[in-house]
């Protein structure tokens, strides 16, 4: 169980790393592609109808840009939230279909006694209940 998690992990931050450079060279493409388009425009601006507006339309496009940018900052984010919701659903539901895990605990079932493992497993499900009902309103809290 700890070996997959390991290898997931290992996978992931490949996985990671590999498109962060991959957008690190898109974004410098990107970069300077847009500042000879934004050149372009202000030079054009500025012989067909002067400095003032050239100044207007280069800031516009910087706007615009802007916007693009955070509606892509807010729909990863998104994603990334629901993913990372998902991958603990399945975390846990993989941990509790272990077998070594159901023997062990069948194991400590034996060891302790039923009688004086009922009050723990109470106060544990309680436990467990609270921090479920915080997850739960923590998360339909409007995005900042």
């Amino acid at each position: 169980m700890f070996a997959r998690m390991i290898d997931d992990f290992k996978d992931s931050t490949s996985t990671a790393l590999r498109l962060t450079s991959l957008a690190a060279v898109v974004a410098v493409a990107l970069f300077i592609m847009i500042s000879f388009l934004c050149a372009a425009a202000f030079v054009y601006v500025l012989q067909t109808w002067g400095l003032i507006e050239a100044c207007l339309t280069g800031a516009g496009i910087f706007l615009l840009l802007a916007l693009i940018a955070a509606i892509g900052y807010v729909v990863r984010k998104n994603r990334v939230k629901a993913r990372a919701a998902a991958t603990a659903k399945s975390a846990v539901h993989s941990a509790l279909a272990d077998p070594m895990l159901v023997a062990t605990g069948i194991q400590l079932v034996r060891a302790i006694g039923i009688k004086k493992l009922i009050p723990i497993l109470a106060v544990g499900g309680l436990a467990l209940g609270l921090l479920a009902s915080r997850n739960t309103q923590t998360d339909e809290a409007p995005a900042e």
